[in-house]
């Protein structure tokens, strides 16, 4: 039996407004389970819920109600945290510090020894394709180089667990191409990856499974293979499309009603 590297049950994020005094439930009695070596994808469209999910799962948020157990531990555990590494939707970086200093700054945060962190930033610059720019103040980077160098600090640590979120925001095609050929490499090395993604070709390249999310809720959670067949990412995108469509209707029915 794989081991289950995330697991959630019945996990819930209610946010409040402090200036409108309103509740907003932001996910709703979420429950899913990743195993080793396995890509998930989480898709929904914009507001369901598939940053707070990430941010949960990392222990950025508290829970309001439910469990979740990520390597392990509790999320924010920092056993759980020294092997996973994060890419957030929108990346900051110190503008003044070179792309290669700051994968070494970011090394340094994980008591990595100074060969190891030195030649680990050399080798990442290079997979991502800033080798060329490693010397280069970060704030001169554009978003689509930005978004590189999120990608190689999230694998500074060499991580068992990979959590991207949007990770192809910001990048032209080749840019796309080049990430889709980091998560095939990271997968034959069995490393376990969640990212959220709204481009469902890369999603229909590299996934094994998807959960959606609509309005904080789950509304399926099941293998790529068994929706389409031979990468052919426009039956992925006609069953996500009638997936919401369907979910939709019935919260709209669900609401007329009351």
């Amino acid at each position: 039996m794989t081991k289950a590297v995330i697991e959630t049950i019945n996990l819930g994020k209610v946010h409040f407004s402090n200036f409108l005094r309103k509740r907003f439930q932001a996910l709703d009695q979420l429950s899913l389970t990743v195993a080793s070596g396995e890509t998930f994808g989480l898709l929904g469209l914009n507001g369901a819920g598939k940053t707070t999910t990430i941010k949960l799962l990392l222990g950025l948020l508290r829970p309001t109600t439910g469990e979740v157990k990520v390597l392990g531990h509790d999320a924010g555990d920092v056993r759980a945290l020294a092997r996973i590494g994060f890419l957030p939707e929108t990346p900051y970086f110190y503008s003044y510090l070179s792309a290669y200093e700051f994968l070494d700054f970011s090394g340094h945060l994980f008591a990595m020894p100074n060969k190891l962190r030195k030649d680990r930033s050399k080798e990442l610059l290079e997979l991502v394709g800033l080798t060329d720019a490693a010397k280069r103040p970060i704030g001169k980077f554009s978003k689509g180089m930005m978004q590189r160098l999120g990608i190689a600090q999230s694998l500074l640590n060499d991580p068992d667990l990979i959590f991207w979120d949007e990770p192809t925001s910001g990048l032209d095609p080749i840019g796309r191409r080049d990430v889709r050929t980091i998560l095939h490499k990271l997968k034959e090395q069995g490393k376990t990856i969640f990212f959220n993604s709204h481009l469902l070709p890369d999603v229909s390249e590299v996934c094994d499974r998807i959960g959606i999310l609509n309005r904080g809720k789950l509304i399926f959670q099941g293998k790529v293979s068994d929706i389409t067949a031979g990468g052919n990412y426009l039956k992925l995108e006609d069953f996500f499309l009638s997936s919401i469509q369907e979910a939709e209707a019935n919260y709209k029915k669900s609401n007329n009603s009351k």
